[in-house]
């Protein structure tokens, strides 16, 4: 846990309000009352109350109790700061004047002299953030992946860690009045929690807060956006996969300033474009802490994937399979589709806007598509419509023996693929539950147990 008792020292009041106790929540009460600081939290699900009681939080309605007398509010990230209109305790702490701040800004007041590399953007945070860690481990240098994925901040012992890697969202970035990254890394920005935001320009401000600092930027060219932002930097290193930057990948061959660096074609794990901006980000970064090509490049080739995001769970015999659960739009499985051929496809789920709109370009690719959950039906027409063979099969353990069943028939390389262009809610908890069941099923065709 972070010792916030040297920053306790330095506040007027040593009393803080939290507002959403969640993990990173509940994370924020132990590390203040273990510095000695009061605090008042809540939220509004009884269980998560009754856990903060229990490790000291005096709970009550903050909205409802601010004063001048905090020194501060720890936000949840989740919770609306200025749009579609500030949450109610949002505007009580303005009122009275009170500093709204997230996990990550109280983090960097109690170690402001610890290294990190923040990494944002729409897409690839998770895998950007994760490889980044990775490769660092891989070449000596101690680091840990936190943020919005792994550990909460404040629950890390950081006298383990060289470098700290942070996957921020934009809510986060909202947060952090003080906080600027040493490495900053934006690798692209498209239309995303607009109501959030008000708009793409609010969006895009609250990413280009990551660049606010006087350390390294690297930021990806491949939107207007962060091209944009990117003309507007000083010193700030370009990466792209759609044409020259300093750092870029051109027909799978990444390049440092116009000189060849490898063939990124043969990392299993990394496969697409989106995978080859996400390398070339982590390149750029670990050559900016000292790692030389050969290091980084054998770190690349051994990285075993983020769970639930293209992560190859078994070959049998000559086909892959590929859990995407978290490809939860179409955006998102286009990514996948473009990465692989001779595809068996699992999709459906609960439905987004937009159904399978923009798909249609990946289709010759897929051999054959396997429907589960509510979209079914509508996405059966779609499928139909694009002249590929499918199959209704209503849940997910179907679809994948059927799927296994013809991809081992074909006799040929093959992926059998979950990449469900949907939300898991309407069978499952969530698309972890949702990749585990796949994967699950997969390795009982391992194991023999299944046709």
């Amino acid at each position: 846990m972070i010792d916030l008792k040297p920053y306790a020292q330095t506040l007027n009041h040593r009393r803080a309000a939290v507002f959403g106790l969640g993990v990173s929540g509940l994370s924020v009460v132990r590390a203040l009352r273990a510095a000695g600081i009061s605090v008042v939290a809540w939220d509004d699900r009884e269980d998560q109350r009754n856990i903060a009681a229990g490790i000291g939080a005096d709970i009550q309605n903050v909205a409802d109790g601010m004063d001048e007398d905090f020194d501060f509010l720890v936000l949840s990230p989740g919770v609306p700061l200025t749009h579609p209109e500030p949450h109610d305790v949002v505007k009580a702490a303005n009122t009275v004047d009170v500093e709204i701040i997230g996990d990550i800004e109280l983090f960097h007041r109690a170690a402001p002299s610890l290294k990190t590399i923040g990494i944002t953007g729409t897409n690839g945070k998770s895998t950007t953030t994760a490889l980044m860690a990775h490769v660092l481990n891989d070449g000596g240098v101690k680091a840990q992946a936190a943020g919005n994925i792994g550990t909460p901040v404040l629950d890390l012992d950081v006298g383990q860690i060289d470098v700290l890697v942070l996957e921020l969202s934009s809510y986060q970035l909202d947060l952090c009045s003080t906080y600027r990254p040493d490495i900053s890394m934006l690798l692209n920005i498209t239309p995303d929690h607009l109501d959030r935001h008000g708009d793409l320009a609010g969006y895009t401000k609250a990413k280009a807060r990551i660049l606010d600092g006087s350390g390294v930027k690297i930021i990806g060219v491949d939107t207007v956006p962060t091209k944009e932002l990117f003309d507007k930097s000083d010193k700030a290193i370009s990466v792209s996969v759609n044409g020259s930057a300093d750092v870029d990948v051109q027909n799978e061959t990444l390049y440092y300033k116009d000189n060849e660096v490898a063939d990124v074609s043969n990392f299993d794990t990394l496969k697409g474009e989106h995978n080859y901006q996400n390398l070339a980000c982590v390149y750029a970064a670990a050559r900016k802490l000292g790692l030389n090509d050969e290091v980084i490049l054998a770190a690349l080739k051994t990285y075993p994937g983020l769970l639930h995001r293209q992560y190859k769970c078994a070959s049998i015999g000559t086909v892959d399979y590929i859990n995407d659960s978290k490809a939860t739009n179409a955006e998102a499985a286009a990514k996948a589709l473009n990465s692989y051929d001779n595809i068996y496809w699992i999709l459906g789920g609960l439905p987004k806007e937009g159904g399978l709109d923009g798909l249609d370009p990946f289709m010759p690719k897929v051999e054959k598509a396997y429907l589960i959950g509510q979209a079914s039906e509508d996405f059966k027409s779609w499928l139909d419509a694009q002249g590929v063979e499918n199959e209704l099969c209503e849940v997910l353990d179907v679809a994948t023996e059927q799927a296994h069943q013809d991809a081992q028939n074909s006799g040929e390389a093959s992926t059998v693929l979950l990449a469900p262009a949907c939300a898991s809610w309407d069978q499952f908890a969530s698309f972890e539950k949702r990749g585990d069941a796949f994967m699950q099923v997969v390795a009982s065709f391992e194991k023999g147990e299944a046709a």
